[in-house]
């Protein structure tokens, strides 16, 4: 056939859209020039790669078309027709594990190496849920950081010992790559001041060995017959080939080239890193400390010939390189992959076939920083800063832009001068001149209050505050306390989850070209449900309003907050942006426009938040809620009324002062969340303390799954507090109303 038929055949076969038909017909399924200029730097054009389709696959029992993206003649051919024998006699049958990604954190100069291995290892569900935080809608489709292993090496050129920490993540349908560096630029500061030592690299490794595709077929000796030799010649030839390959790494880097033929080819055609699956591969052939075949070829009892190939396969299938490129959009299509798993197992497939056909005819025919806060953490260290005072001293280095030992000494003697009542040495800067976003309790409607019921939201007195600067190349964000450093002034398509909500609002405002440095100070604690994202989001737009002199209202705030939460969590209520905006208590239902009353609580409401030591993931928790209300919609649509009811009750308490019935309504609540499956056993551990020292009422505070519950007291709450911190729990006492 010719191009131009081969492409109407595809289509008629329902392969290619009509839109696809006429972006071939036209030439625009390959990439502008435009596109590709945003992609990376100095562009000057675009090469093509011819685009052939593999026919005749069927793997696990499903077809499929494959697109390959080769320069190289004979290989979509031959894999074709590899293909097409393995297609008689049942196809391939191909595995692949969960799409686990190790990212490495190399320690120095650790002063007890044993002590920090045990260390780590002890605190591993909070290096876990740390790495969790940056990324929760990636842990909300079912991925994220999984577990954590410590290695120890000797140094080869210096005298000692590094440590290593590998993070395992999951990162599901994406590529992962900027997701599992961002975890470990994340956690580094966690590991550094667990280890005692000094964080140095901390990167993705390519090595994904806990990814791995396999692939596998049988065929009879009858079906390999041809060109003059009997199945039983051709088997045993390429059983022989095999074998030269497993013994020999000089064989071995040419039958594994070939197998990377069919590999590369699908890899470049879907949009995939070929290079990392290239590095990958090779060092798993010599992982045994010898270089040798990815695939072996053998005869089973009957005679057949058997051939298994298992590689690492780390693949996405989302992502905006991916998703920018039209030709690779189309290819992605056509090929009709569901899962990157699923992804994984094709190429394991199309690799298996590339390497028997090539030994099918030799038988026969003979043929990637260091960054500013994790050197700001080493810097207050060193000069023995006290745990309670390290974040302050580490954010006023850091605000000074002089990041030296001496500096952090004269900070921290400051420091103490002001907290023994001795006048600051400079003038600080005042909320006046900061952004300014404020966490939030729900007391209640959670959950209920994303399908158009009311909520009831307090403020407390937990703030997020940033400052914006002219300073250094591009935006820059850096929040000290977490250890976190972004480059925001970068193409959307190249941002993480944390950076697209924020980079967000530099592109609606239009100073994303602007040299500034972004810092952020929050106070309000991540992952308890407290609204410390959108706290952050509208603490940074009004930095950025103050230091551009925007002149935003209250509502273009809350309205560009409200997207930035949009970006983090999918389909958010809308109420932590508009109590981190406004931060006064309130009456919210969600609404174009949404409903939002003051509350005004005339005497003082005296609450309890204590927090889990779990962090809660509000994406996770909503989805599971949405997922459960599609199953039984009338079932969930009556809890969500009943919680809208008792919320228009507390209402009216909250006026009458009637605490004792307010207590009442939020104990109610608390159970109605419990039967939405948002709640945890150590939430409810919370909660039962709370009660049993005479809390009126107590429930859980926002999504669920861990973070925080709020208790009601009637009068003094002290006594609540301590019974929670008794138990170890963090607890904060809140006077909201009256005078407060």
């Amino acid at each position: 056939m010719s191009p131009a038929e081969r492409v109407r055949a595809v289509h008629e076969r329902g392969l290619l859209s009509d839109a696809d038909l006429a972006r071939l017909a036209t030439g625009e399924a390959t990439l502008d020039i435009n596109a590709a200029d945003k992609m990376i730097e100095n562009v000057i054009g675009v090469l093509g790669m011819p685009v052939g389709l593999g026919l005749n696959f069927l793997i696990n029992g499903r077809d499929y078309v494959v697109p390959l993206a080769v320069e190289e003649p004979s290989i979509v051919a031959a894999l074709s027709a590899a293909a097409k024998l393995a297609r008689q006699c049942g196809g391939f049958r191909a595995s692949a594990s969960p799409p686990v990604l190790i990212g490495q954190i190399q320690v120095l100069d650790v002063p007890d190496m044993d002590r920090a291995m045990s260390a780590l290892m002890a605190r591993r569900q909070e290096i876990l849920d740390l790495a969790n935080s940056f990324h929760p809608r990636m842990v909300a489709r079912g991925g994220g950081a999984v577990d954590i292993e410590v290695r120890r090496y000797p140094m080869t050129t210096l005298e000692g010992e590094m440590l290593v920490l590998h993070l395992l993540v999951d990162t599901r349908d994406a590529m992962g790559a900027n997701l599992v560096n961002g975890m470990c630029e994340g956690v580094a500061s966690l590991v550094e001041s667990i280890s005692e030592g000094e964080v140095f690299l901390r990167i993705l490794s390519n090595l994904a060995d806990r990814a791995l595709a396999r692939a596998e077929v049988t065929l009879p000796p009858g079906e390999l017959a041809g060109k003059g030799y009997s199945g039983e010649r051709v088997r045993d030839g390429i059983i022989i080939a095999s074998d030269f390959a497993a013994v020999d790494p000089y064989r071995a880097a040419t039958h594994n080239k070939g197998i990377m033929n069919g590999v590369d080819a699908v890899a470049l055609a879907t949009g995939n890193d070929w290079r990392a699956i290239e590095a990958g591969a090779h060092a798993f052939a010599a992982r045994q400390g010898r270089y040798r075949s990815l695939s072996q070829w053998w005869q089973d009892e009957r005679g057949n010939l058997r051939g298994r190939l298992e590689m690492p396969m780390k693949v996405g299938i989302v992502g905006g390189p991916l998703e920018s490129n039209p030709g690779v959009a189309m290819n992605m299509r056509l090929l009709g992959v569901k899962s990157a798993q699923e992804l994984a197992e094709v190429m394991a497939a199309v690799g298996l076939a590339q390497n028997f056909a090539a030994l099918r005819a030799l038988a026969t025919e003979g043929i990637q920083t260091g960054h500013m806060t994790l050197h700001a953490r080493s810097v207050v260290k060193a000069a023995g800063t006290p745990p309670e005072l390290f974040d302050e001293v580490l954010e006023r280095v850091l605000r000074e832009g002089e990041i030296k030992v001496w500096k952090a000494q004269e900070v921290l003697t400051q420091l103490r001068r002001e907290r023994a009542g001795a006048a600051p040495a400079v003038v600080l800067r005042t909320d006046a001149e900061l952004g300014v976003g404020y966490g939030k309790a729900i007391l209640l409607g959670e959950h209920a209050v994303v399908y158009g019921r009311h909520a009831i939201a307090v403020p407390l007195p937990l703030t997020t505050r940033a400052v914006v600067e002219d300073a250094g190349h591009g935006v820059e964000l850096l929040i000290p306390r977490w250890g976190v450093e972004y480059q925001l002034a970068k193409p959307p398509e190249q941002r993480r989850s944390f950076e697209r909500a924020a980079g967000a609002i530099l592109d609606r405002l239009g100073v994303n070209d602007r040299n500034i440095r972004i810092e952020v100070f929050p106070d309000v604690p991540r992952g308890m449900g407290l609204g410390g994202s959108a706290a952050i989001a509208v603490a940074i737009i009004r930095a950025l309003d103050r230091h551009f002199a925007l002149r935003l209202t209250d509502a273009e705030v809350n309205e560009l907050a409200y997207l930035s939460e949009e970006i983090a969590h999918g389909s958010p209520s809308g109420i932590d942006n508009t109590l981190a905006t406004y931060g006064c208590p309130l009456v919210y239902r969600r609404g174009d426009p949404p409903l939002v009353e003051p509350l005004n609580i005339t005497r003082p409401l005296h609450l309890v938040i204590a927090m889990t030591r779990d962090e809660g993931l509000t994406a996770k928790t909503v989805g599971n809620v949405r997922a459960a209300r599609e199953r039984n919609p009338r079932l969930y649509e009556k809890i969500f009324d009943d919680i809208d009811a008792l919320v228009l009750q507390a209402v009216t308490a909250l006026q009458d002062h009637d605490v004792k019935a307010l207590g009442d309504l939020m104990n109610v609540c608390q159970g109605l969340l419990n039967a939405l499956q948002v709640s945890t056993p150590e939430l409810e551990r919370l909660i039962g303390i709370a009660r049993g020292a005479g809390a009126l009422g107590a429930k859980l505070t926002g999504g669920g799954g861990g973070g925080a519950i709020v208790a009601l007291c009637e009068g003094d709450s002290t006594i609540v507090r301590l019974a929670l911190e008794r138990q170890g729990f963090r607890a904060l006492e809140v006077t909201v109303g009256g005078t407060s």
